[in-house]
C-alpha cells in the first residue's frame, strides 16, 4: 500500500503573484486569503499578489505569505480531491509550522500568527547581527562540516546530496566559501538573505519564539509530522513547543527527514506552496519516488488529474 507525504515550502520560495491565480479561480481560495488578512490585521494577500518584491522578501511578510499560500494550495487540493488521504507531513523551516497545522496540531489562525511573529523576531536578530548564508554545491557533509569548523560557521540546511547551506558571520561565510572550493566543492556562493538563519546568530529570536509557542493551543498531530531538528516525528504538544523553538538556531535535517519517510514506505510526495525546491531536492534524494506539486492553477490541475485518474 503506497503512502503519501505532504511537503510544505520554506522561506526563499516566495514570488510576487503567488496565490493570485488560485484566488481568482476559486472563491474558497479567496476566502482563505481574506481569513489570513483578518488574522494578521493587514493585507498580506495584497503583498503576495502584487508585491512589491522588496516588501514580500522581508522576513515578517515572506513567512506568513508562504504559509498562507501553501495553506490555500492544501485546502484546494482537499476540495478538488475529496477523501484525499495523506499519511505524514513535513515542512522546510517555516514550512514545518504549515505541516503541523495541516496535521491539526494547531489552528490555521494560530499557525499563521506564529510564523508572522517568528519572522519578526528573526528579522530583529538579523538586524542585530552581521550574518549571511551560502550554498555549498558538490561537497559531501563531512568535508563541509570540516570547512565550517575551520571558518567558525555552522551547517544550516542539509537539503539533499550535494547541496548544503551554511550560516554564520558574513566575513566568515566568505572565508568558508573559499575553503569549500579548495576542498573540492563545485560551487560555494553566498545567498541573498537577510541574515544567518538556523545558526547561533539567531539566538535572540529563540526565547521569543518559545514564548509565542506557549501562548497557543497545541494538540497531538493527527498524522506524523517530521521535525527539522532531529528528522523524527513530533511527539506531544510540549515536545512540539521545544522542537519548534530549537529549530530557530538548529540545522534543518531535510535529507534525513525524507530518508526517514522513504524507510517507512512512503512513495508519493506532494509539495504544497510556491516554487518546486522540495521537488528538486526529492529527485536528488530518490529518483524513484513519485513527486507532485501544487503551487498555482496549472500545477493544481496536473496534480488533481494524477490523483483522480492516475494519468
Amino acid at each position: 500500500m503506497s503512502k503519501t507525504a505532504l511537503l510544505f515550502a520554506g522561506q526563499g520560495a516566495q514570488v510576487v503573484g503567488m496565490g493570485k491565480d488560485l484566488a481568482g479561480a476559486f472563491p474558497s481560495a479567496r476566502g482563505w486569503f481574506e481569513k489570513g488578512d483578518a488574522a494578521l490585521g493587514y493585507e498580506i494577500s495584497a503583498i503576495c499578489f502584487n508585491g512589491p518584491e522588496e516588501e514580500l522578501t522581508k522576513t515578517y511578510h515572506a513567512q506568513p505569505g508562504i504559509f498562507l499560500t501553501s495553506w490555500v494550495c492544501f485546502e484546494l487540493l482537499k476540495e478538488r480531491v475529496p477523501g484525499l488521504k495523506f499519511d505524514a507531513t513535513a515542512g522546510l523551516s517555516l514550512g514545518e509550522f504549515t505541516a503541523l497545522t495541516a496535521a491539526n496540531a494547531m489552528s490555521f489562525e494560530d499557525g499563521l500568527r506564529l510564523v508572522r511573529q517568528r519572522g519578526k523576531f528573526m528579522q530583529e536578530a538579523c538586524e542585530a547581527t552581521n550574518g549571511s548564508m551560502a550554498a555549498v554545491i558538490g561537497l559531501e557533509e563531512q568535508p563541509t562540516r570540516e570547512v565550517c569548523e575551520k571558518a567558525g560557521v555552522t551547517l544550516a540546511n542539509l537539503n539533499c546530496p550535494g547541496q548544503i547551506v551554511i550560516s554564520g558571520d558574513s566575513k566568515k561565510i566568505l572565508q568558508a566559501c573559499e575553503l569549500a572550493k579548495a576542498a573540492g566543492a563545485r560551487r560555494a556562493l553566498p545567498l541573498t538573505v537577510a541574515g544567518a538563519y538556523h545558526s547561533p546568530l539567531m539566538a535572540s529570536a529563540q526565547p521569543k519564539v518559545a514564548a509565542s509557542l506557549q501562548g497557543v493551543r497545541i494538540s497531538a498531530p493527527s498524522v506524523p509530522v517530521i521535525a527539522n531538528v532531529n528528522a523524527l516525528p513530533h511527539e506531544g504538544p510540549e515536545s512540539i513547543r521545544v522542537r519548534m523553538a530549537d529549530q530557530v538556531t538548529s540545522p534543518v535535517l531535510w535529507e534525513k527527514s525524507i530518508r526517514w519517510l522513504l524507510a517507512q514506505g512512503f512513495t508519493r510526495f506532494i509539495e504544497l506552496g510556491p516554487g518546486t525546491a522540495l521537488t528538486g531536492f526529492m529527485k536528488r534524494i530518490d529518483k524513484t519516488a513519485e513527486t507532485l506539486n501544487v503551487g498555482d492553477l496549472s500545477s493544481l490541475e496536473q496534480t488533481v488529474n494524477r490523483l483522480t485518474t492516475g494519468a
